[in-house]
């Protein structure tokens, strides 16, 4: 009798956490799918801007990034792909509350997840070093999230502020930054 309660509490344990491991599935694709919305607002469709160091770009996806792409036919969806792929798994921004997670997301496609790490842990005060370790997740996980979400879009601004294209580019960069404090200020209330 005993082994039988047992085997159907183990059951059950198993069941649920099915279901949450489900669940935390499904919500981390609905997540991405949301960042991935967003980032297009900022990146929009086809440009070739003599300017942009990136050189030609489509959805967001440059040339300079990835050469052997034929940027002109890019599609939403091979951009979509490459975004979840290239950045959002890789830079392993659903371990963040979303908010965070997708501020940083944005950050690592217009600077790269280094510069997008970078800036996370100088907002939250801890070691530069460009590696979301157990030290950086702690204070990530931890700290007031509106605080960190000001202090990054600060920190971003900051870095924005100080390459040679802000003359060219800092108009846009500014109504980027502004569309995702808003953001930010809704991700809080979600």
């Amino acid at each position: 009798m005993r082994d039988t309660e047992f085997l159907k509490q183990q059951i059950e344990s198993a069941q649920v956490e099915r279901e949450i491991l489900h669940r935390w599935r499904k919500n981390m694709s609905a997540n991405f799918d949301l960042a991935f919305d967003r980032l297009i607002g900022n990146e929009g469709g086809y440009v070739n801007n003599p300017a942009d160091p990136g050189g030609e770009t489509n959805w967001g996806i440059s040339k300079r990034s990835y050469p052997n792409l034929d940027i002109a036919s890019l599609t939403r969806d091979d951009a979509k792909q490459i975004y979840l792929t290239d950045f959002w798994n890789k830079g392993n921004f659903e371990q963040l509350p979303f908010a965070l997670g997708f501020q940083a997301f944005d950050i690592a496609v217009n600077s790269g997840i280094p510069e997008a790490v970078k800036l996370l842990q100088q907002a939250a005060g801890v070691t530069v070093d460009g590696i979301i370790g157990p030290q950086t997740l702690a204070a990530l996980t931890t700290q007031s999230l509106p605080a960190l979400l000001m202090t990054l879009a600060a920190e971003r601004l900051d870095f924005w502020r100080h390459l040679p294209a802000w003359n060219t580019f800092g108009a846009g960069w500014t109504g980027r930054s502004a569309a995702n404090l808003r953001f930010a200020a809704q991700d809080l209330y979600r």
